[in-house]
């Protein structure tokens, strides 16, 4: 069966960023079951998942309190639309996100991805000036950062784009203004560390001074940029953006989707630099790796904008087929509890810690350019040469090597181009991460060498 299941899978199945020709030849695993945090294949081979299923699990497989809750909820309804009615478990999910997240954000909008969840926020923000402001010259623009990713619909990619996946798009997406990423490890010629995050900072200021009559939003991933390969911004970056989009009143919109529920060592990454976003944009971790489900959290101020008359037109007419779908929810508020009962948010502290340590030898090696740390969020760049930060070739693949190289020692990992990214679930005991560092610490060696 195995076999066969392979043979339909490189006939029918097209897997997102994945080139399906190397596909085809690598004999990937396929999942069919799991159980604590690790997950087994068809063939039997069982492996430690160190990327907690692309970012989103928390708590481990089977999971016996988030299956109750969605065995219960499916005894009543698995899914009923939230266009114009509602279902109790997507009511009560909203009341404990807003009393969870920063201060202010009082309204709940529904989504499936976390894309979406950032689409749905532009589009809020565009119809939001249109409406409060609407002799003023359009607000269509928006800042974003250099090296940012927040989805692939068009929207997201307008803000978010990333060269190697974006290019073919490039003439279908709107204008905006990039701000470089407040990071260090290569500068432009003329700079040294501390002039070119001086300079990330300034910036910021000329940006809005020069263009804030039309811009719509600043967008960011607060503190870390995950798929630009986990670059984690200098401190205080996060806070000096709040404080200028505040000075000209122009919403801050949080991508909270990969730093979110816990990764960043608490439960949003914005609690860091005690920034209260306009609008907060959430998913993976939201279900704790069950059920699609992402949320758009606003102001008040953002929401009331769109309230009158149904006859004035301010409907916010966007959503989605399965919005705040039953099951997602339950998965959800149980999710949650767990975070809360467990303390899971300090096992993730803890888990920085362990990774720390662990990679004290590793930051030595000759082929690792930097490791880069927030949480549980971990980046190994590998390098050529590490004085001259010479990247290695795409054509090389070393990432990808080093992947191979660990799976065949029973671990799950992903890179990001040259980058080995840890991202297990915040709930992993500290064995299990040790496990992990020492396999890709041997990945890293057979693959690189000395």
């Amino acid at each position: 069966m195995s076999d066969q299941l392979r043979d339909w899978d490189n006939q029918h199945v097209w897997h997102p960023f994945t080139p399906m020709s190397a596909y085809r030849d690598e004999q990937a695993p396929i999942i069919s079951s799991a159980e604590g945090f690790h997950v087994f294949d068809t063939e039997g081979n069982r492996y430690l998942d160190g990327i907690s299923a692309l970012w989103c699990n928390v708590h481990g497989y089977q999971v016996p309190e988030i299956d109750q809750a969605i065995s219960l909820q499916l005894q009543k309804v698995g899914h009923t639309t939230l266009l114009g009615m509602s279902t109790p478990t997507a009511i009560e999910l909203a009341r404990e996100l807003v009393s969870i997240t920063p201060a202010g954000l009082n309204h709940v909008f529904y989504s499936d991805a976390g894309a979406t969840a950032v689409e749905a926020a532009l589009k809020m923000v565009i119809q939001y000036h249109a409406q409060t402001s609407p002799h003023a010259p359009p607000r269509t623009k928006f800042v974003r950062m250099a090296e940012a990713y927040h989805g692939d619909t068009f929207g997201s990619i307008s803000v978010g784009r990333v060269e190697s996946f974006h290019k073919p798009f490039s003439d279908l997406l709107f204008d905006t203004i990039s701000v470089p990423c407040p990071v260090a490890y290569r500068v432009p010629a003329g700079y040294d560390r501390e002039s070119w995050l001086q300079a990330c900072f300034d910036t910021v200021d000329r940006t809005f001074a020069e263009h804030h009559e039309r811009i719509a939003a600043f967008v960011i991933e607060p503190i870390v940029q995950g798929a630009a390969g986990i670059l984690v911004h200098a401190p205080g970056y996060l806070q000096h953006v709040r404080n200028v989009t505040a000075q000209y009143n122009i919403p801050l919109i949080a991508d909270e989707v990969a730093v979110g529920f816990g990764k960043t060592g608490t439960l949003f990454a914005c609690e860091q630099e005690h920034v209260l976003p306009d609008l907060l944009c959430l998913a993976k971790g939201i279900t704790g790796g069950y059920l699609p489900l992402a949320a758009t959290l606003a102001t008040s101020e953002i929401h009331n904008a769109f309230l009158g008359a149904p006859a004035e037109g301010k409907t916010f007419y966007h959503g989605h087929t399965y919005t705040g779908n039953a099951l997602g929810c339950a998965a959800a508020l149980a999710n949650l509890e767990l975070i809360h009962k467990n303390n899971s948010v300090e096992n993730a502290r803890q888990i920085e810690e362990q990774i720390h340590s662990d990679f004290s030898t590793l930051r030595a090696h000759a082929h690792v350019g930097e490791i880069r740390q927030k949480g549980v969020m971990t980046g190994i760049e590998l390098v050529l040469d590490r004085e001259q930060k010479t990247p290695y070739p795409t054509s090389r693949r070393i990432g990808h090597e080093v992947t191979l190289a660990c799976r065949k020692r029973g671990f799950i990992i992903r890179p990001l181009g040259n980058v080995i990214v840890l991202m297990p679930a915040i709930a992993m005991p500290l064995n299990l991460i040790r496990q992990l560092t020492a396999a890709v610490c041997e990945a890293i060696e057979e693959i690189c060498g000395n």
